[in-house]
């Protein structure tokens, strides 16, 4: 394992809404870079800092492919892409359960290129038997959530509807949150009912369809733009990282990550506050 190194340093210039550029014909060979959100490119203020902004600007600028791909709803990218002055390209959300074009000339600012769902009936009744005061949230892509209880302001992104638990199931989803206490509890027996449960804290389980990722969504995006495995990099700090880290050629954790996804990762960089995934992209122009 190596790890990244070099300074930086933060800028007030606002590089959000300048055109990027159109890319440099010297590139022979172009990357896939795909860039969690959370805990990567923002930290808790929301804000994209600028030294971040202009990175990723450069690196698409180059002819690498930016892609987002985070356990955030769509609704909760498509800021971030904005911040970041992305206007056209992909996205990962949900942790690889729809996978989207960004398009600003789209009236929704979008297209939907993927959605996966599944019957969330067995895991609102499996998770509100063992644990019935656990907060549920069953995604509506573009828009939201269906809830038993109102979360709290900055916890999801989108709208909310609070439902009884027989409208929580009534349509398929591509992804259900559950938050409470024990949920963690919760894993091996939602994982039983074949989906794929990842935990995004202590009092945090997202579940999506069987066998989905991060990495899942990455691969068919790599095939979709004709990119050579080779040439695909992944910067992350979570456990719902740990797929796509894997998958990148050059996988690299974040300073603050986990030691499970230190330990899988080929580098390290630096922490969020220390603009790590910078440190990353500034070996890509």
């Amino acid at each position: 394992m190596t790890h990244t190194t070099g300074t930086v340093t933060s800028s007030t210039t606002d590089l959000r809404t300048a055109p990027v550029a159109a890319p440099r014909e010297s590139i022979v060979t172009r990357t896939l870079v795909a860039l969690d959100i959370d805990g990567t490119l923002l930290g808790t203020d929301g804000i994209v800092p600028a030294v971040t902004v202009g990175a990723v600007r450069e690196v698409r600028r180059s002819g690498h492919h930016v892609v987002l791909a985070s356990g955030r709803s769509l609704v909760g990218i498509l800021p971030v892409a904005g911040q970041l002055g992305i206007d056209r390209g992909w996205a990962v959300a949900s942790n690889g359960a729809v996978v989207a074009r960004v398009d600003r000339t789209l009236p929704s600012g979008y297209r939907i290129e993927k959605v996966h769902s599944f019957d969330v009936e067995p895991v609102v009744r499996l998770a509100r038997a063992a644990l019935p005061t656990v907060q549920v949230g069953v995604e509506e892509v573009g828009w939201g959530y269906r809830v038993n209880r109102v979360f709290e302001h900055g916890l999801v992104n989108g709208e909310q509807r609070r439902v009884a638990d027989t409208e929580l199931w009534a349509a398929p989803s591509s992804r259900v949150i559950l938050r409470g206490d024990g949920v963690l509890d919760l894993l091996e027996p939602l994982r039983d009912l074949g989906v794929t449960a990842t935990p995004a804290g202590p009092d945090w389980v997202d579940v999506t369809p069987r066998a989905l990722s991060k990495a899942t969504a990455l691969e068919r995006i790599r095939e979709r733009e004709g990119v050579d495995p080779r040439s695909t990099v992944a910067v992350g700090d979570g456990v719902n990282d740990l797929e796509m880290i894997a998958w990148a050629a050059r996988g690299v954790a974040m300073g603050h990550a986990p030691a499970a996804l230190i330990d899988a990762a080929d580098e390290v960089t630096g922490r969020i506050e220390e603009h790590g995934v910078v440190a990353v992209l500034s070996t890509l122009r």
